[in-house]
């Protein structure tokens, strides 16, 4: 049986979400994201309610503000990071003359791959070193190794196993 406290927020959820929502996706033109989004605006008034009625949709507006400008934030951390990983790889191509099917199996991979394998293996990170880095669980961060790796794989097969043979995957 639910409580009084679950069933004030079930409505107010409810009679919310709509708005929120739509708050959130005409500010983020991602509609995956925008319901990530609003999804942590109603996990942070879950959180904040103390149970007394009345909890306005301006403070619940307040709120997703806040949500979308750390979402920002974070895009931007995220950017940054890419252009110095750029910066460091094209640094290290520089006076290694890298493998030049590495380097376009690399460029073919998504970003967020890319970056995990090399905060691996040019950085030299940890799992729990990249976790932080990516502002992500070490769990998460293992699964993200993990398929980046795979992703590579299939891309450069026979050099992926030699490199999986060094590194002791």
């Amino acid at each position: 049986m639910l409580s009084e406290r679950e069933l004030a927020f079930i409505a107010l959820y409810k009679d919310s979400y709509p708005r929120i929502h739509k708050f959130v996706h005409r500010r983020i033109d991602n509609s995956e994201l925008a319901e990530e989004l609003t999804a942590d605006v109603f996990r942070i008034a879950w959180q904040k309610w103390d149970g007394s009625p009345g909890m306005e949709i301006s403070w619940l507006v307040g709120v997703a503000r806040n949500v979308i400008g750390n979402a920002y934030r974070g895009r931007e951390r995220q950017r940054a990071l890419q252009e110095r990983l750029e910066a460091l790889s094209a640094a290290d191509t520089a006076s290694d003359n890298g493998n030049p099917q590495v380097e376009s199996a690399l460029m073919s991979l998504r970003e967020k791959d890319r970056d995990v394998l090399q905060l691996a293996y040019w950085e030299e990170l940890t799992i729990a070193e990249i976790a932080k880095v990516l502002q992500i669980s070490q769990s998460a961060a293992k699964v993200r190794l993990h398929r980046a790796r795979e992703a590579l794989r299939s891309l450069l097969p026979s050099l992926c196993a030699s490199i999986d043979q060094k590194v002791g995957a």
